[in-house]
């Protein structure tokens, strides 16, 4: 349950996190109301998410892949370019997780 939990908040907070972009500097209205709710929503599951995860594994997935996810969805719908150096950033990103959970995250 708590790994269900942590993918509700790391959704909540690139949902959050995507709004933002998009409230140009907190001037428009519905996508700053929609980045407040998604850093809430995302900071209430994180919270739940420590009842059964150690802090230190659940933030580093949560601010990860929440990382990395943005990174994509820049590159992929907002015309932002892929680099080598942000295809490395995101490649370690995803083995420190693996690691994470191979190395007794659980």
């Amino acid at each position: 349950m708590g790994y269900l939990l942590l993918i509700a908040a790391i959704a909540a907070e690139v949902a959050g996190t995507t709004a933002l972009k998009y409230s140009d500097g907190f001037s428009r209205l519905v996508p700053s109301l929609l980045t407040l709710a998604g850093y809430l929503l995302s900071f209430y599951l994180l919270g739940l998410t420590l009842k059964t995860l150690s802090v230190a594994t659940a933030y580093a997935i949560w601010s990860g892949v929440g990382t990395a996810a943005i990174a994509a969805i820049g590159i992929l719908f907002l015309g932002e370019g892929m680099t080598a150096a942000k295809a490395a950033g995101m490649a370690l990103i995803i083995i420190g997780v693996v690691v994470l959970n191979l190395g007794g995250a659980h």
